[in-house]
Formats: structure tokens, sequence, C-alpha cells
């Protein structure tokens, strides 16, 4: 690092748990996030001022008026964008340092899975099971940690896998594919504005934690933020000895 990025990542260099070592790491590390809506604006956010090297950032949709009350890298000059573009914008500005790669279609099939080979850590930051269940098969095939985010209404998930260790559970073991889970959308139920700021930054943390190397990454639980009471409670995720994906 020169003496600027020394400055810049100062306040992470003086913890002993990342020092200069870990922010290093982070450095030279490569992320995708799938999806610049509610949770990825703020994931991306921290992974950018943190230092990342490369974020790969996938969504196929443009900036809506409606996006604006959460989604904090878009602003109202920025309404018909597209997404990722309004993100790198963003981002550029926030951190030069950090090279952002838009990706302005959805990511599917050979290419989801050339990417994912590619970089350390996927945040998973979608909307739809069928793009959570893609990405999770992509993670599995590959042996990436998976960083899974949720928010509607006003209750978050988070959930992270650690999909290098076969012992370890996927998404799939925890919401298998195909059940009868119905979708549920901001646009049609809506969602609280700080929450998709507490499950994105908590994505974030945590795909730092595994990048950087220090603390305890939440590898097999789900946490449950119930935003009405500021409640946390967390669940083991166990491996489903019969999942389709993970045990193939």
């Amino acid at each position: 690092m020169n003496d600027e990025e020394l400055l810049r990542y100062s306040r992470h260099i003086l913890l002993d748990e990342i020092g200069i070592e870990g922010q290093s790491r982070i450095a030279s590390a490569k992320v995708l996030v799938v999806g610049a809506g509610g949770l990825g604006c703020p994931s991306a956010l921290y992974l950018a001022s943190a230092g990342v090297g490369t974020i790969y950032i996938a969504d196929d949709d443009e900036v809506d008026l409606t996006n604006l009350q959460r989604q904090v890298l878009h602003t109202t000059g920025r309404v018909g964008m597209a997404k990722v573009e309004s993100a790198k914008t963003h981002l550029n500005e926030l951190n030069p340092c950090s090279t952002v790669v838009p990706i302005a279609h959805r990511l599917e099939g050979e290419e989801l899975e050339q990417l994912v080979a590619q970089v350390d850590v996927v945040l998973d930051c979608c909307d739809n099971f069928k793009t959570r269940h893609a990405v999770n098969r992509a993670c599995v095939k590959f042996g990436k940690p998976l960083v899974s985010g949720a928010a509607i209404r006003l209750d978050g998930q988070l959930a992270v896998f650690e999909l290098n260790n076969p012992q370890a559970p996927c998404y799939h073991c925890l919401f298998p594919e195909g059940d009868d889970v119905s979708e549920v959308r901001c646009a049609t139920m809506g969602v609280f504005a700080p929450l998709t700021g507490v499950i994105g930054t908590l994505q974030a943390s945590e795909a730092l934690k595994i990048l950087a190397g220090f603390g305890q990454p939440m590898y097999g639980t789900l946490q449950i933020y119930d935003s009405r009471s500021c409640e946390f409670t967390k669940m083991k995720i166990r491996k489903d000895p019969k999942c389709a994906v993970c045990n193939t």
C-alpha cells in the first residue's frame, strides 16, 4: 500500500485483528455483489470504503424514484440510469482505490459460474429465490463463501455459508428449491428503510471478516432481526443429508 492508502485505511490498520496484513488481504480481494438495491447498496458502500480491491455488482434494473427511500447509492438525478452504473459512480467518488465492475444484466448459467469461480466471497443481495438458488449452486460448486441477506416489511435475515466445507449446510438446506414458498416483494409488501441498511451492513461486515481472516464469521447460522423491537434471534442451520445441491 502507498502512503495515501495507509492513511485512508489507518483506522483499520490500528485494529490488532486487521492490521497491515488483513488490510492487504482486503485490498487484493475480489467480491461479487448480486443486486444493487436495498441490500446491495449498503453492502457495496462499506466494501468499497474498506478498500476491497475489485467489486463486481450485478443487477439488470434501473433506478426508480421509489428506490430512493432505501437504496443509498442512488440519487434523484440518476433516476432512469442502470443501477450498477449509478452504484459505480457513487463508489468511484467514495474510493477510487477500489475497482468497480458493473454488470447490467441478470447473472445466470455459465457466466455466473465463471464469475463466482474467480472471486473470494459472494454476497447475495437479490430479491428472488430463483437467483438465490442459482448463486448458491455456483458457490457450492466452487467452494466460495456465501453471505445471504433478506429484508421485507420490518423483518430481516442474515445467513453465512462456508461452502468450501463439505460438512457445512448450504442455502438449499435452509430453503429447499421447489418448496411452496411464495415470493414477497418490496413493491407490494413494503420495507422499512433502515432495515435494509442494517442487514446490508452486516453482510459487508461478515464478508470483510472472511477476507481479512479475523473474528468468527457466522457460518452455518441464520440471524433474524426484528426492527420493531431491535431484537436479534440466532439459530443454527443443519446440513440436509439429502440436499440435492451440496450432497451430490
